[in-house]
């Protein structure tokens, strides 16, 4: 009889990811059978994945008795948490321990949580705003100490971000340009989070070897410049990178967000995302990747028309 996969957000990028994915491989979809956890299972995209073969069920994050619920009979859970939701450290970190809680006292094999790096202790305390990050990693902590098998999954910087957050703009002299806060040639670690799938294949077939193993989910690492030189090569169009101060040049950005970016100036120029360890750190996990993953040219030419 196939086991039980049970996903945390299940109708967004890195659970959707996930689940499109088993769906579509036939050795995890022989292997594993799927449970996706949602706020509103009567939304369009919940609705979409049931007709799917998916077995949609609600939670309440804030309630571990609704968690307890929709954990039962998992043998692997796919964890992850929306910092944004509430823009608090202390609810992610509630949010995560009680998820991980409720998958031990439900006997799950094993646990994937969506981590991130703590970027208070790479910084050696200088950057100690960057919550989203540290939260995460407070949990990833606490789980090690939990007796269940777990691994540690840690997206970079979504490409997608630059077709939501970050877009190129034309500029009033009709240049078209990409800003970040971050110096032209520092490496920024991307990963199309649709290859979500990809990367937690190796830990779904093999938990045990990859227990307490952390995954640097990246494509690879990529410059501004990088990037804009490929969006000039792919789309015909010249466009240029400007570094702007942190908290500006980007879309939809909260006040929260705002704040938070300008406190984490150098998480990128200086500690390059991922922190020094993170060029071996990623090299390890290419190495466990048995599919090729999406690169930056390969999205931009995948998402086109940008301008």
């Amino acid at each position: 009889m196939s086991k039980l996969l049970t996903v945390f957000g299940s109708t967004g990028a890195q659970g959707g990811a996930l689940i499109d994915y088993v769906l579509k491989s036939p050795s995890l979809s022989s292997i594993y059978r799927l449970r996706g956890v949602t706020r509103d299972v009567s939304k369009a995209s919940a609705i979409a994945l049931k007709d799917k073969g998916v077995d949609m069920v609600q939670a309440d994050m804030d309630d571990v008795n609704s968690l307890e619920k929709v954990v039962a009979g998992s043998y692997a859970v796919f964890s992850m948490t929306q910092f944004w939701e509430k823009a608090s450290a202390a609810v992610e970190i509630a949010q995560g321990k009680a998820i991980a809680d409720a998958s031990v006292a439900a006997g799950a094999g094993l646990l994937i949580w969506s981590s991130l790096p703590d970027v208070t202790k790479m910084s050696e305390g200088k950057l100690t705003a960057v919550k989203h990050f540290d939260s995460k990693a407070e949990v990833e902590q606490y789980i090690r100490g939990l007796p269940i098998t777990s691994t540690f999954y840690m997206p970079a910087f979504y490409m997608q971000n630059t077709q939501t957050i970050f877009p190129p703009h034309a500029t009033s002299t009709g240049e078209i340009e990409f800003s970040l806060a971050s110096d032209a040639n520092a490496p920024v670690p991307l990963i199309d989070i649709t290859d979500t799938g990809k990367y937690l294949a190796p830990i779904l077939i093999s938990p045990a070897k990859y227990h307490h193993k952390n995954f640097t989910a990246a494509t690879a690492y990529y410059t501004p410049q990088q990037m804009v030189d490929t969006w000039t090569q792919v789309t015909g169009k010249s466009v240029k990178f400007a570094a702007k101060e942190p908290g500006t040049g980007g879309d939809n950005l909260t006040e929260e967000m705002v704040k938070m970016m300008k406190e984490a100036d150098g998480l990128i120029t200086e500690y390059h995302y991922y922190g020094p360890t993170g060029e071996d750190d990623l090299k390890w996990t290419l190495e466990q990747i048995e599919e090729p993953l999406t690169t930056w040219e390969e999205f931009v030419r995948k998402n086109e028309p940008w301008f």
